[in-house]
């Protein structure tokens, strides 16, 4: 009974995002490109949250930016266990991958308030940065995938822009959500799978359904919101696969382009090697659509 015990409170801690791995890792960039680490882009009192930049070389010209979220259910999760950055150097991006404050820090909706201000920052600085700001794509996983779709679809709503006010024009070229939350009501109460990481984060506003639609990336679907790239495993066991179709509906009825890929029997971003790589392959074909990527 106590070995069982203990494999329940392991799936239990687990339920954030299986997928997440909060390990320190190393970003291997082209020669040419400049690493900035650790630039502050927001902060506030007792706090501050930062960034990693891959600057690509100025003589390249304004180039464009991929702005990458980790996941973990907002309660965990590091800017350093993200390296899966090849394909976007290759196709002559820089890249931003952001940190921002997690559940036991600050609840909700302090995640979604750096993911703009993180946007915004990029925006402000863009052209000290080399990027071009009409090809800014925000990228995530689970809950990075959340905040992507909200810093993303938002556009010039400035609700959640209290700490970095004064962006105008806030927009991005393209979304790439991986098998992201898109309702956080249905992940908190749903019919499918349920998550206490959810609950957890919105603290107080747990129960306020006017607050949880705010910071759920469904209630922002418009015709006037950017290209969407979905990615998103069938058996997923952690966000339900349901939430994705349903974001890809409302997104073609809104007459947005949106790509959505299933991978079959895909879990939680735990894709096969061979289905992981078709998935940025894919990724690709739909920047170079855009004409985004090179």
């Amino acid at each position: 009974m106590k070995y069982t015990s203990f494999i329940f409170a392991g799936l239990m801690a687990c339920l954030g995002s299986c997928a997440q791995d909060d390990s320190a890792k190393k970003v291997t960039y082209p020669a040419g490109y400049t690493p900035q680490i650790d630039v502050v882009y927001t902060r506030g009192p007792g706090w501050q949250q930062k960034m990693d930049l891959y600057l690509a070389p100025k003589e390249r010209g304004p180039v464009p930016i991929v702005i990458n979220i980790h996941g973990g259910g907002w309660n965990h999760g590091a800017k350093e266990s993200q390296t899966g950055f090849n394909s976007f150097f290759k196709a002559g991006f820089a890249v931003a991958n952001i940190e921002y404050r997690l559940t036991p820090q600050a609840k909700a909706p302090a995640a979604v308030e750096d993911a703009r201000c993180a946007l915004i920052y990029i925006i402000k600085n863009a052209k000290e940065l080399n990027v071009d700001v009409n090809k800014i794509v925000i990228m995530g996983g689970s809950a990075g995938a959340h905040l992507a779709l909200m810093a993303g679809l938002l556009g010039n709503d400035h609700r959640f822009d209290g700490n970095c006010a004064g962006g105008e024009n806030i927009k991005v070229a393209a979304i790439i959500d991986k098998y992201g939350i898109t309702d956080v009501n249905d992940w908190a109460y749903g019919p499918h799978i349920t998550s206490k990481s959810a609950i957890d984060w919105l603290g107080d506003k747990a129960k306020d359904e006017t607050f949880i639609k705010s910071v759920s990336p469904m209630s922002y679907v418009n015709k006037n919101n950017p290209p969407v790239f979905i990615v998103h495993g069938d058996a997923d066991p952690i966000v339900p696969y349901e939430e994705s179709v349903e974001l890809h509906k409302k997104l073609e009825e809104a007459g947005v382009k949106t790509v959505f890929m299933t991978v079959p029997g895909g879990k939680h971003g735990e894709f096969p090697a061979a289905q992981h790589s078709e998935m940025n392959k894919a990724i690709m074909k739909f920047l170079k659509e855009l004409q985004i990527a090179r």
